[in-house]
C-alpha cells in the first residue's frame, strides 16, 4: 500500500478503539494527542466489556492510551529488517512531528491492524497497557512500549476499515536478527554497553575473555531480563502466550529485553464466574505459565545453539520433543548435529557442559515434557546456568546428580583412560549409586524401557593398539535394547555390539571396511533386592573415596552423610536363555567369522555378549543407567537416540 494511501485510511476520527462513546470522555486539544479516561456505566453497549477488579486497583484512573493523528507522524519511506509483522498487518517507521507531543521528535512504529483478528489483538494490546499501568517502569522496562493509536471513524469492527496501532521503536534489529550476524557478539556487547558494572548483574566480575565466555555472559544477560518480563506479567495474572525469537527486541537505550507488545496476552482468571472454579482457575494458570516457559526454552536454545537457527534443525528439534522423548536426553540427540557443524569443539556444546551440565539442565526444565514439571521463572533466575561465579548457589539433591551423572559421560566421552581417569569414573558411579533417586522397582519397570548406548565398564579395557590381532576389528557402538514383553516383570533384553572389519595393510588410516553386529536376547526378570559392599575387598577403598568427594564444596549438601551404608537398594537381574547371531556385509567363512567373533568379544565388556553375567541395576534416571556384573564391575549407559534408524 502506497504511504499516501495508508495515511488516508488511517485518517483520524474521534472514536477510541472498541468503545461506544458512551463510555468515554475526551479530554482533547485540537490537533494534540488525546487521553481518556474510561470509565463504566449501566447504558454500556455489550461490545465493550465492563472493567475487571484489577482495573479498578491502583492502574484504575487516567488510562495512559492516547489516540493520535496521522498528521502527527512523518512517515519513513523504508522499515528495518528486524520488525517482524504478520500478514494482516502492515508496518511504517515514523518520527513523531507533534511539537506538543510528548514523543517529540522519537521514531516510533505504525502497525497497521487490517483483519478483525488483527483488530481484536491491538485492542487487547491496549487493555493490557491500562492493566499494567500501575507498575509502568516495569512495564516500559521488559515489554515494547505501546503508546497509542491511530482509530478511523465509528466502525472499527469493519473489515475494511484499518486500526494503527503506535507502539516504541527500539533498534533495527529483533533478537533472531542479532544472532544471525556473524559478528553478533560484540556487536551486541557494544549495543549493551558491557562494563563492570553491567557484569555485576549476572554474578560476574570482568569483561572479555574467550569467546565462550562471553558468549555465556550474553546469554546469561539476555536471558535473565527475558525472566524477569515473563515473570512481570505472571506476577500481574497474564500469560505472554507468543513468545518467540522474533518478537524479542534488545533495547540500545535502557539496555532492556523487550517481550513484544503483548497483543495475544491471556488472562489466568476466567471471566465467566458461572462456569470457574478456583481448581479450575488454578489449572489455568499453571497451564498458561507452562506454555510460556516452553517458549522460554526454546528462545534458550536458539541463542545457545547456533545450530537450531536453521529451520531443518529446529523442525526436528521440536519433533524430538513432541514425541514424547525426555528433553533430559537432548545432548545424546543433538551430539551428532553439533559435532558435524564444528568438529574441533562447538561453542553452544561448551556453554551447556560448563558448570557440569548445568546449560542441559535448565533446558531440560524449561522444556519438560509434563507441565507440571517445568521450571518457573523465579526458579530459573536462581539455576546456576544463569548465576556468574561470584554467586554461590546452593545445588538440589536433583542437580547434584545431574552434575555427577554430565562429569561421568564427559569422562567417558574423552576416551583417556589412564589410572586416574577410571578411578575418577569409578568413584562418580559410586556417588550416582549411592544418590539412586528411583530406589522403587516400580520406578525401573517405567524408567527401564528404552535403547541405552554403553558409555563405560569399569572393568577391563582392551584396545586395538595393545594388540595385533587378525583380523583388525574396531567396535563402534554398544547398544543395550529393553522391551516389555508384558504386564509383568519380564523384559526382553537385547545386546547389539556394532563393530568393522578393517583391511589389514594400512589399517591406522584406514578404516573403512565391513560392517558387522553381534546381537545377544535374552529375557530377564527384575525384582527388589540390594547390592551389599565387600568388607574384605573394596568397602575401605570406596568409604574413603567417596567421602573425599561428598565432603567436598561441590556435595556440601550432603555433608551430613557420616559414612556409606554397608548395602545398597537395587532390583536383581535374573535371564533366562540366550541366543546370540552375528551378521556382516561381507560373506565370511566359518574360520574367519570365528576370528571376527572372538576379537569383538576381547574388546567388549563380557557382561555384553553374555547378558547372564549382568546381576543387578543400581541406578536409574531418564538419561543415565548403571548395571553391576557378577565379578563387580559397573557398566554406565545412556538413553540413546530414539530416533536413529536402529
Amino acid at each position: 500500500m502506497p504511504l499516501a494511501a495508508a495515511a488516508a485510511a488511517v485518517a483520524a476520527c474521534p472514536s477510541p478503539i472498541g468503545l461506544t462513546r458512551s463510555l468515554c470522555r475526551i479530554e482533547a486539544h485540537p490537533r494534540r494527542r488525546r487521553r481518556f479516561r474510561l470509565e463504566a456505566n449501566s447504558s454500556a453497549s455489550t461490545s465493550a466489556p465492563a472493567p475487571t477488579a484489577a482495573d479498578e486497583g491502583g492502574g484504575a484512573g487516567l488510562c495512559p492510551v492516547v489516540r493520535f493523528d496521522m498528521a502527527d507522524f512523518t512517515v519513513a519511506d523504508r522499515v528495518s529488517v528486524g520488525l517482524h509483522g504478520r500478514s494482516d498487518e502492515m508496518i511504517f517507521e515514523a518520527t513523531v512531528c507533534d511539537p506538543s507531543s510528548e514523543l517529540y521528535g522519537s521514531t516510533v512504529v505504525l502497525r497497521q491492524l487490517k483483519s478483525l483478528q488483527a483488530k481484536r489483538r491491538g485492542r487487547r494490546a491496549l487493555e493490557v497497557l491500562k492493566k499494567l499501568a500501575r507498575r509502568q517502569m516495569m512495564y516500559h522496562s521488559y515489554a515494547l512500549q505501546v503508546h497509542g493509536y491511530i482509530a478511523p471513524c465509528n466502525a472499527v469492527e469493519e473489515e475494511d476499515v484499518p486500526l494503527v496501532l503506535v507502539h516504541g521503536y527500539h533498534g533495527s534489529h529483533s533478537l533472531r536478527h542479532w544472532l544471525q550476524l556473524s559478528d553478533w557478539i560484540p556487536t551486541l556487547e557494544a549495543t549493551l554497553a558491557l562494563d563492570e558494572e553491567q557484569v555485576r548483574r549476572v554474578g560476574d566480575d570482568s569483561v572479555g575473555g574467550p569467546a565462550v565466555t562471553r558468549q555465556l555472559r550474553l546469554i546469561r544477560i539476555l536471558m535473565r531480563d527475558l525472566l524477569i518480563g515473563v515473570n512481570y506479567l505472571h506476577s500481574h495474572g497474564l500469560a505472554h502466550t507468543e513468545l518467540r525469537i522474533e518478537n524479542v527486541h534488545v533495547s540500545p537505550i535502557d539496555k532492556h529485553v523487550k517481550v513484544g507488545i503483548l497483543g495475544n496476552a491471556a488472562d489466568f482468571q476466567d471471566n465467566d464466574l458461572s462456569s470457574s472454579t478456583i481448581a479450575s482457575n488454578n489449572d489455568r494458570r499453571k497451564m498458561m505459565i507452562a506454555f510460556d516457559m516452553r517458549c522460554v526454552g526454546f528462545i534458550m536454545a536458539k541463542m545457545v545453539l547456533r545450530e537450531l537457527m536453521d529451520p531443518s534443525t529446529f523442525f526436528k528439534f521440536k519433533s524430538f520433543l513432541t514425541k514424547g522423548n525426555d528433553p533430559s536426553c537432548l545432548r545424546e540427540f543433538l551430539l551428532p548435529t553439533l559435532y558435524q557443524n564444528s568438529p574441533s569443539g562447538n561453542i553452544g556444546l561448551q556453554m551447556l557442559d560448563r558448570q557440569w551440565g548445568a546449560g542441559w539442565n535448565l533446558l531440560a526444565l524449561l522444556l519438560a515434557t509434563k507441565p507440571e514439571e517445568r521450571i518457573s521463572c523465579v526458579d530459573a533466575l536462581r539455576h546456576p546456568f544463569l548465576c556468574g561465579p561470584k554467586w554461590r548457589i546452593n545445588p538440589s539433591a536433583n542437580l547434584i546428580r545431574w552434575g555427577l551423572g554430565s562429569t561421568a559421560v564427559r569422562m567417558a566421552e574423552d576416551y583417556i583412560y589412564g589410572r586416574h581417569q577410571r578411578r575418577r569414573l569409578s568413584y562418580f558411579v559410586e556417588l550416582m549409586e549411592v544418590l539412586n533417586p528411583s530406589l522403587r522397582t516400580q520406578n525401573w519397570l517405567h524408567l527401564l524401557p528404552g535403547r541405552w548406548r554403553l558409555l563405560y565398564c569399569t572393568g577391563r579395557h582392551i584396545g586395538l593398539t595393545l594388540r595385533q590381532p587378525s583380523p583388525r576389528v574396531l567396535i563402534s557402538a554398544v547398544y543395550l535394547t529393553v522391551s516389555s514383553e508384558s504386564v509383568d516383570q519380564v523384559f526382553s533384553l537385547t545386546s547389539d555390539v556394532g563393530f568393522r572389519i578393517m583391511p589389514e595393510p594400512n589399517w591406522p588410516h584406514d578404516k573403512s571396511g565391513s560392517e558387522g553386529v553381534l546381537s545377544v536376547t535374552a529375557s530377564a526378570r527384575i525384582a527388589a533386592g540390594r547390592i551389599y559392599i565387600n568388607e574384605h575387598d573394596s568397602k575401605e577403598d570406596m568409604v574413603t573415596s567417596s567421602m573425599r568427594y561428598l565432603h567436598g564444596n561441590k556435595w556440601r549438601k550432603f555433608s551430613q552423610i557420616k559414612e556409606l551404608p554397608s548395602s545398597l537398594p537395587a532390583v536383581n537381574i535374573a535371564m533366562d536363555e540366550i541366543h546370540v547371531s552375528i551378521s556382516c556385509t561381507s560373506t565370511m567363512t566359518v574360520n574367519s567369522a570365528q576370528k571376527a567373533l572372538k576379537e569383538v568379544r576381547t574388546q567388549t565388556p563380557p557382561e555384553m555378549f553374555d547378558l547372564s553375567k549382568i546381576v543387578c541395576g543400581t541406578y536409574i534416571d531418564a538419561r543415565l543407567m548403571i548395571l553391576r556384573g557378577v565379578n563387580g564391575s559397573a557398566l554406565l549407559f545412556t538413553r540413546a537416540n530414539p530416533m536413529i534408524d536402529t
